[in-house]
């Protein structure tokens, strides 16, 4: 029989995986086989939230603080739920927010969970600048994660045979993605992918550049009387580029959770 420590275990090292649906798994498999316990409603309604199934979420929260009202962990995380709540389509699961937090708050001022709620907290005050802020950065970053995994590909291409028939360590997260990208573009046919790829920010720039003089010229010569979407046609090779890369990433991370989940189920 797998402990509820062990389950739990599991569960912390799935979620910080990215792996929800299996977080959820893991948890329904612990209170099928051990009964209701208010640590493993945590664990579902994290996995649960994390994926925005917010009632589902919210049932889980409920059912682990009817178990135990003072739990940290359910306090904070269902008061993080109430708070992104839409106060017009669920003002009663938006209202609980301020309950929720201000009896956290009087258990464990100086705790993690806290802490991590007064961020939230912050974060639920952000303006509309702000979230332009946060996307414009997880743009960049998503980019960079294109051009260094379109380097690595270069790299592992170079090496040839050698790559392809190297070992890979079944837990190690960059090895399967660079296996999963190595195995979706290793064809010539995909050249132009991997060199688009490689040098994503300079593309990027020269594709607006031609944008820009293309509806310049088409406005200039009469073709259009006005501001036109045809100069944007130069950006879609790059757009379709970005598409492929993150296809094969979610393909390699899923990949990732489905062996990262079966060899920890195995040695419970």
């Amino acid at each position: 029989m797998t402990t509820i420590d062990e389950y739990q275990r599991r569960c912390e090292q799935l979620f910080v995986a990215g792996g929800n649906a299996a977080v959820r798994r893991a948890a329904q498999a612990a209170l099928d086989e051990h009964g209701p316990h208010p640590d493993l409603y945590c664990w579902l309604a994290l996995g649960h939230c994390a994926e925005d199934d917010d009632d589902s979420a919210d049932e889980a929260f409920r059912a682990g603080l009817a178990l135990d009202s003072e739990h940290l962990g359910l306090l904070a995380g269902y008061a993080e739920l109430c708070l992104r709540a839409d106060a017009f389509e669920y003002p009663g699961r938006a209202g609980r927010a301020v309950t929720l937090s201000e009896r956290l708050k009087q258990l464990a001022p100086r705790s993690d969970e806290a802490d991590r709620l007064a961020a939230a907290e912050r974060w639920a005050r952000r303006g509309y600048w702000d979230d332009m802020r946060m996307q414009a950065a997880a743009a960049v970053v998503a980019g960079r994660d294109t051009e260094a995994q379109a380097r690595a590909l270069a790299v592992d291409l170079r090496q040839g045979d050698e790559v392809a028939t190297r070992d890979v360590n079944t837990e190690d997260r960059d090895a399967i993605v660079r296996a999963a990208t190595l195995e979706a573009l290793s064809g010539p046919w995909n050249a132009p992918v991997l060199f688009l790829g490689r040098h994503r920010t300079t593309v990027w720039a020269l594709s607006g550049i031609l944008c820009f003089l293309t509806d310049t010229v088409l406005r200039q010569t009469g073709v259009v009387a006005s501001f036109s979407a045809w100069g944007f046609l130069w950006a879609l090779p790059v757009l379709v580029v970005d598409r492929r890369f993150a296809a094969i990433r979610r393909e390699a991370e899923a990949r990732y959770i489905a062996t990262l989940e079966t060899t920890l189920a195995e040695r419970s």
